[in-house]
Order: structure tokens, then sequence, then C-alpha cells
């Protein structure tokens, strides 16, 4: 894909994530269920994180496409690793995660995620935006342009290192409040919610490596930017 083109892109899918970031930010007060938006507010989510991670991914991606652009390749240089390492690490894998997770459970119980109770409060196409849209735009971040992934263990080590600190967030919010980000986790004893979060693990680093897997096939070994 041209350089022009894919700044296009990048720039659209930014303004994109933004627009349906602050509309998710933005649902009026008054209108939010108590019971969904206590302490931590949208900011215990792992899809309104999300959101605002891949604004930030395809922000850094536009502003690399603008670098090569004008032939600031030095420059260039240090964002497009930037861009690799935030897509292969953390936006690839966890909009997958968010995705799958999500409508698997939405399937089963959509109370134990999802209560209806929102229904009136994010509208069907926002809700799609969050838990839809990510996955297939991910998929096409892929196709658009080859990554240059990490040193397999520096990028585990890095990814579980974020999810370490999304747990610790999730069960600092239960010993301020009492109550879990997601019913789904009262259903768990201790052990069974330590086996659940180190089964969540797993699964999202499953996601990393299919994130690689396709960009090799894909691109292959040696076809990256630069």
């Amino acid at each position: 894909m041209e350089i022009s083109t894919l700044a296009m892109y990048h720039c659209l899918a930014f303004v994109w994530y933004f627009f349906v970031a602050y509309s998710i930010t933005h649902v009026k007060a008054e209108e939010r269920p108590s019971e969904v938006f206590l302490y931590g507010g949208q900011w215990k989510y792992l899809t309104v994180l999300n959101l605002f991670l891949q604004a930030v991914f395809y922000g850094v991606s536009f502003l690399a496409d603008v670098l090569r652009l004008i032939k600031k390749l030095r420059c260039a240089k240090c964002i497009i690793s930037s861009r690799d390492l935030l897509f292969s690490v953390l936006a690839f894998p966890v909009s997958t995660f968010v995705c799958i997770s999500f409508w698997t459970l939405y399937s089963y119980n959509r109370e134990l995620v999802y209560p209806k109770s929102l229904d009136g409060v994010i509208p069907l196409w926002l809700n799609h935006a969050m838990h839809t849209a990510v996955l297939p735009l991910a998929l096409l971040e892929i196709l658009a342009l080859p990554h240059r992934y990490p040193a397999k263990k520096k990028g585990l080590i890095l990814l579980g290192f974020v999810a370490f600190l999304y747990i610790s967030w999730v069960l600092w919010i239960y010993s301020v409040t009492g109550e879990w980000v997601y019913p789904l986790f009262a259903l768990f004893s201790p052990p069974g919610l330590a086996a659940f979060f180190a089964g969540s693990l797993a699964i999202i680093v499953a996601f990393y490596n299919f994130g690689e897997f396709l960009n090799r096939m894909i691109w292959g070994q040696s076809k990256f930017s630069s």
C-alpha cells in the first residue's frame, strides 16, 4: 500500500477511534445505570481502555506515515518501532480478546458482561463499534502493512506486565467498592478467579502468537517497514 494511502487510512482510523472513545466517555451522567458506573467510571472496563489504546496506536501510525512522506526518515524509524511494538504486543491481541471474549460471554449470558440496562444508554452502533469493529480493523492493519515483532520473550513479558496492571486495577476496585467490574467475577471462588485470570492470560497470549503468525504468513520473515 502506498504511503499516502496508508496515511489516509491511519488518519481515518484514528478519527474513528477518537470519536467512539469520546462518545462512550460522554454518556450523560444521569443516564448511567448506577450499578455499572461505580468507582473507576468507564476506566475500569477493558473495552474502553482498548478504545484509547487503538486511538493512540493509529495516531502513532499516522505520525509515522507523515514523517515518511516528508522524508524525515530518521525520526520515522523511531516512530515506526514504537508503532510496531504497540500493535504486536497490545493493539492486536487486546482487540481480538475484547471482541471474542465479549461476544462469547454475551451469547452465554449477557448479564455477566453487558447488563440489559445498558441498552437504553449505549446505542447499538456504539456497542458494535466497541466490541465488534475492533477485530476487523485489527485484521485490516495486518493486511495493510508488515509489522516487526519483538523477540518473543520481550513481547510476552510486556504483554504479561500490562495484563498484571489491569488485573491489579480490577482487584483494587473490588477492594474499595466490594463490587466486581464484571458480574461474571462474582461467580468464582478466589482459586477459581485466579484460574480464570490465568486462563484469560493464556488466551490473550495465544492471540499474540496468532497475530505474529498472520504477519509472518502474509509478509514473510524479512519484509518489514523501514
